[in-house]
């Protein structure tokens, strides 16, 4: 039977930071206002747009609290303002951070998923984040171009990022002249606070030399150069939202126990579906590939998530033990979900960046090898080939992929289609228990993949129970 969940709606004062596009810092403004936010008791609450894990990271972070996604190729309006309106209970102030340019969605040639397409269905004011550079009546002709490029554009303030205080002098008064908005403030250069990357953009926030510190000087400076109340007055002018609806599959009568991969080497995970998982009736548990001797032993079902397994090859190959239970595990017919690293991890052996190759779980053949490029990435449409532990035949699901190693068998029970494209490609293993593969799986596109996950682990559970009696 399924049920109904109601998102309680309130007007919460509420922004999108965006850009003309990549490398302007807009994380890099997001965690200055959010740790300025946290600082004045407002209680924030952040949201990413697009398929992004790291930059929610730098958010939760920040805030001390959960932070979520937002993504409208993933699903549709309605839903999204469902997913915004449940992550804000029990904050103040919302900020959303663009992904790209803000124009910039689905395929390179779509406003869907855009931080312009989530403003225009979050209701909330855009402040542009720029980087002035050499430009100035040039910056304004850029910024102008993205206020009249499409109608009601929602931009309503602009924000400069590594701008000197004396080329803001020069800059706000000829910028609030050309384009009839306030500029709310600046960020000067400030390279001891700069956030390292590695090949999957930035590097995560645990990793971060000084993180703490870095986001206290971010939020003094923000304090000193960026007019705060009047950016709150901003986020005040966002008119309520109406309450939203959503139908969940039924939750499982018993507790499965979901044990999840969390360490330095799997830590991607969208918020949205473990919570999903929770409500669906899954109790979640953790345990480190890297660092434990196993799943916990009342798990019922794994789930491998992405992250750094090739960075971690030789400690997750050391880690025989772990590895061993893993195996045991799945050859026992417990539920396994993997997706990208978690994938890697499951087979038969793994490349690190030297090209050695380690010894893996071994639950699947295969080895997986860097391909010294981005091969595979962005938005996908998973269809099965076949039922299995997650879905029915030609079931779907959306995702994303993006990826620098590949496997010799990446598998063949379902095909990826890129989104407004020709593109596609054979991907993941399944079977009655196992769902593994490359793409990373965003559960509320399609709520049944959940659903049966948790049935599954529910079910693996009263095994259990029935063998030992």
């Amino acid at each position: 039977m399924c049920w109904e969940v109601k998102a309680v709606a309130y007007n919460i004062p509420r922004l999108v930071l965006a850009a003309p596009g990549s490398g302007a810092g807009k994380t890099t403004m997001a965690c200055a206002l959010l740790q300025v936010m946290m600082n004045r008791g407002l209680s924030p609450a952040a949201f990413k747009c697009g398929p992004d894990y790291i930059d929610p990271m730098f958010h939760s972070q920040v805030i001390g609290a959960k932070a979520h996604n937002m993504d409208l190729y993933f699903v549709p309006e309605d839903r999204a303002r469902f997913l915004f309106q449940e992550g804000i209970q029990g904050c103040g102030v919302a900020l959303i951070e663009g992904a790209m340019g803000f124009y910039d969605g689905v395929a390179g040639k779509s406003t869907q998923a855009s931080a312009y397409h989530v403003a225009q269905v979050l209701k909330a004011p855009v402040v542009l984040v720029a980087q002035p550079g050499g430009s100035s009546l040039t910056l304004a002709a850029t910024l102008k171009g993205l206020l009249e490029f499409r109608e009601e554009s929602g931009c309503q303030g602009i924000l400069l990022n590594r701008c000197s205080k004396g080329h803001y002098a020069l800059l706000k008064p000829m910028l609030e002249e050309e384009l009839g908005i306030p500029v709310l403030g600046y960020l000067p250069p400030m390279p001891e606070c700069a956030l390292e990357s590695r090949h999957l953009g930035l590097v995560t926030a645990e990793e971060v030399s000084g993180l703490r510190e870095k986001l206290a000087a971010l939020a003094a400076q923000a304090e000193e150069t960026i007019d705060i109340p009047g950016l709150l007055e901003l986020m005040a002018s966002a008119p309520p939202l109406e309450e939203e609806v959503l139908i969940l599959p039924s939750r499982s009568i018993i507790q499965p126990v979901i044990a999840l991969a969390r360490d330095k080497a799997f830590c991607f995970y969208y918020q949205e579906n473990l919570e999903l998982l929770e409500k669906l009736g899954g109790k979640l548990v953790y345990f480190s590939p890297l660092e434990d001797e196993g799943p916990p032993e009342e798990a019922d079902a794994l789930y491998l998530g992405g992250g750094y397994p090739e960075l971690y090859a030789r400690q997750l190959s050391q880690n025989q033990a772990c590895r061993e239970a893993v195996k045991q595990a799945a050859s026992r017919g417990m539920p396994v979900l993997a997706e990208c690293g978690g994938f890697l991890y499951l087979q038969k052996s793994l490349q690190d960046e030297e090209g050695s190759s380690w010894p893996m779980a071994g639950v699947l053949p295969g080895e997986g090898f860097p391909t010294g490029k981005l091969g595979r990435f962005g938005y996908v449409e998973v269809t099965s080939w076949r039922t299995g532990l997650m879905c029915r035949r030609e079931d779907k699901i959306r995702g994303h992929e993006f990826h620098y190693w590949d496997s010799t068998q990446p598998g063949e029970d379902a095909f990826a289609k890129k989104p407004l494209s020709t593109r596609s490609w054979e991907c993941v293993h399944t079977g009655r228990t196992l769902w593994a593969g490359f793409p990373h799986l965003y559960f509320y596109s399609n709520l049944g993949f959940a659903a049966r996950f948790v049935t599954a682990a529910a079910e693996y559970q009263k095994q259990k129970r029935d063998d030992k009696q």
